[in-house]
């Protein structure tokens, strides 16, 4: 017979193991002898206390879910509860029940986890919710749908919650994206149509500026092509792919007809120029006949140069005031030499102009004498104003004087 301290093989051969409650038989050993019982008896005991060193690092640094380590504690227990091993089975016992109120703990701890994960989670979806339903009133149709679409992802990241709970928050978050795609697509739809009518509009436009591309009435189609831009500008944008190709349409209408100006108007401006440049010699032809010394051969001379400028066409709009300017200078100097040799020759007007002369000088004097009563009196303000009186008559008395020269005293 073979014993040590946790187990004893008699002499049939029959391997026990010393517990609390007494020796329990673990078995029956043939093959050898009583040492190699009790040592593959042990052995196997060791087998145990491996599989529970396992177990319990599992529970404490992995996350085996409660349910498998109640498992895989309960197979260990059949086998320790079996006596099929020589060592201290109590000790296993008690490694067994610690480790059971260890994986009940992970238990409570993990439920408590996964409520306050649920809690934050639905706490999360109605925000969720929340800010779908108030995009969901958003006419910032682009940053708003983007927004949604962010949600939506942000949702699928997010635990799931009971049933009820979380299928009643996914109705109000699907029938807010709903609503506002219902929105959105109403909008674009009347978009659509207000710029298949501003299309419809251009297309009127164009047809109208190509039908004047060929006008040569320079003045009145360009006023016309203003009035078209305006209504092209005030119309509105039509769909994207018509835009572009009405606006082409419509500017090369109105490049035909400007084109077709501007050649004709530079041909003119050419024309113009040479004509500028025959009234200028025309006129320096003109102002040889000054001064006036022979009237009658400078009125003939005038009259036949007049007659050739009559014939030269029009000259450049911003020349035409300066040489024609030149010819009305000679032709004032002729007429005022005409009126002076009318009044030598005409005794009506040296004596009207006699006449006249006294008048004004009987009036200049009458405001000296004024003047001088006013500055006696001290009324500074009514000498001066008689004083600019004085000027203007003085200044007829000398133009009238003047004209009484020309008729010989």
């Amino acid at each position: 017979m073979s014993s040590d301290p946790w187990g004893r093989v008699d002499e049939t051969g029959t391997v026990y193991v010393r517990t609390a409650d007494g020796e329990k038989v673990v078995g029956s050993w043939q093959a050898g002898s009583p040492d190699e019982a009790l040592a593959y008896f042990t052995r196997k005991y060791e087998g145990l206390v491996v599989e529970i060193d396992l177990l319990e690092r599992r529970v404490k640094t992995t996350d085996l879910s409660a349910k498998d380590a109640e498992t895989a504690v309960s197979h260990i227990r059949e086998q320790v509860d079996a006596h099929h091993a020589v060592g201290d089975l109590e000790a296993l016992r008690r490694r067994l029940d610690k480790l059971t109120e260890t994986i009940e703990s992970r238990r409570t701890e993990r439920r408590a986890a996964k409520a306050k994960q649920s809690e934050e989670a639905k706490q999360r979806k109605e925000e969720l919710v929340a800010e779908a339903e108030q995009l969901a009133a958003s006419e910032q149709w682009r940053v708003a749908g983007e927004r949604l679409r962010a949600l939506v992802d942000i949702w699928k990241g997010l635990p799931r919650l009971d049933r009820k709970s979380d299928d009643e928050l996914w109705q109000r978050f699907s029938h807010a994206r709903s609503a506002f795609s219902k929105r959105r697509k109403g909008h674009f739809a009347a978009l659509d149509s207000q710029r298949e009518e501003v299309r419809k509009r251009k297309e009127k436009l164009v047809a109208d500026a190509e039908a004047l591309s060929g006008s040569r009435d320079w003045g009145p189609t360009s006023a016309k092509y203003r009035e078209l831009m305006q209504e092209w500008k005030a119309a509105g944008r039509a769909q994207r792919e018509h835009e572009e190709d009405l606006w082409q349409r419509f500017r090369g209408a109105q490049d035909v007809f400007f084109q077709a100006r501007s050649e004709v108007f530079a041909e003119r401006d050419a024309e113009q120029r040479e004509n500028l440049t025959r009234k200028e010699e025309l006129a320096a032809e003109a102002e040889k006949l000054l001064p006036v010394t022979d009237l009658k051969a400078a009125r003939n001379a005038f009259r036949l140069v007049n007659e050739r400028w009559d014939a030269v066409g029009h000259v450049p709009r911003d020349a035409k005031a300066g040489v024609e300017g030149r010819m009305h200078t000679v032709e004032r100097a002729i007429t005022e030499a005409e009126e002076a040799e009318w009044r030598r020759t005409n005794p009506e007007a040296r004596a009207r102009a006699a006449g006249l002369t006294g008048q004004l000088q009987d009036a200049v004097d009458k405001l000296r004498g004024q003047i001088e009563k006013a500055r006696a009196a001290g009324n500074t303000a009514k000498a001066e104003k008689l004083e600019r009186e004085l000027e203007g008559r003085q200044a007829l008395l000398d133009q009238a004087l003047k004209g009484l020269e020309e008729f010989g005293g």
